[in-house]
């Protein structure tokens, strides 16, 4: 099988068109970059097997987290084009995963859609678009931007 990653990533956008808060509304399935409170651009998603079941409760249960985190690294060489990695777990997370006996997960990214198709949900927790987006997407949001992921 080819490797699916991108080769190069794209370079950064002008300041002027980088984000500064990402948003996902994962009941409409939709993730909106904002600079300022603008929206400068929205894209349809597709997110983890079990989404509409609430926020990631543990490791394996397929569920997008939901809160604030930020994107904290990056990866050119993901088998999903390209990916930005989410801060899950935060504190809060990794306490009520304990608390309940189970790891919290991890390695929530965006990212590009491999083979799968985004009319149905089938990551793991992963928040997925197409590759073409996923470059503009790297592009316009540099690390350490916040995401919000709202129910």
């Amino acid at each position: 099988m080819a490797r699916i990653g991108s080769g190069s990533p794209p370079p950064d956008a002008p300041l002027a068109q980088q984000a500064d808060l990402v948003r996902v509304y994962k009941s409409e399935r939709r993730m909106v970059l904002l600079k300022g409170d603008v929206p400068i651009s929205t894209y349809r998603i597709s997110l983890g097997q079990a989404a509409d079941a609430g926020r990631k409760q543990r490791e394996g249960d397929e569920k997008t987290p939901e809160g604030r985190y930020e994107i904290d690294w990056r990866n050119p060489k993901s088998m999903a084009h390209l990916s930005l990695h989410i801060s899950y777990p935060n504190p809060d997370d990794r306490r009520n995963a304990e608390s309940n006996g189970f790891p919290p997960g991890g390695n929530i990214m965006i990212h590009g859609l491999q083979e799968a198709h985004r009319l149905w949900d089938w990551t793991d927790g992963c928040i997925a678009v197409t590759n073409t987006e996923m470059r503009d997407i790297w592009a316009r949001v540099p690390n350490h931007t916040p995401i919000d992921i709202m129910p």
